[in-house]
């Protein structure tokens, strides 16, 4: 019954939320998968790795499909983003913490720099450049 409770929260959290929530929630989803994909490289557990690496590309391509080309910002994300995709491969290939740890630190990066600007956006103050 717990596990068919937080499916019904997380559910409706997911269908109220804003949709800078939505992309909040999506990079909490994927550093949340490398940080289990990285536990998995440090106990040898090949399946798990694969499948959270899987999952954090899974979430990477959904940010990428989301983007709005028209913008030059979003053409830089979305070379970000496959420089991670690329990074989290050789992971998964090489057992590699050191390039599952560098796409790790920039979807962090990226997550708490979304995470501002979307208090700011509530807040309805402009970001300071």
């Amino acid at each position: 019954m717990n596990n068919r409770a937080q499916t019904i929260y997380q559910n409706t959290q997911i269908n109220t939320a804003h949709p800078g929530e939505l992309t909040l929630m999506l990079f909490n989803g994927c550093i949340k998968f490398m940080k289990l994909a990285m536990e998995n490289i440090n106990n040898n557990d090949i399946e798990g790795r694969h499948n959270h690496i899987q999952r954090s590309l899974n979430i990477i391509d959904e940010l990428q499909i989301t983007l709005d080309m028209k913008y030059e910002i979003s053409h830089n994300l979305y070379s970000l983003y496959r420089f991670m995709k690329e990074k989290l491969i050789e992971a998964n290939i090489k057992a590699s913490t050191e390039s599952l740890q560098v796409s790790l630190d920039l979807m962090t990066e990226l997550r708490d720099t979304w995470a501002q600007a979307v208090k700011l956006a509530k807040s309805g103050q402009k970001a300071s450049v």
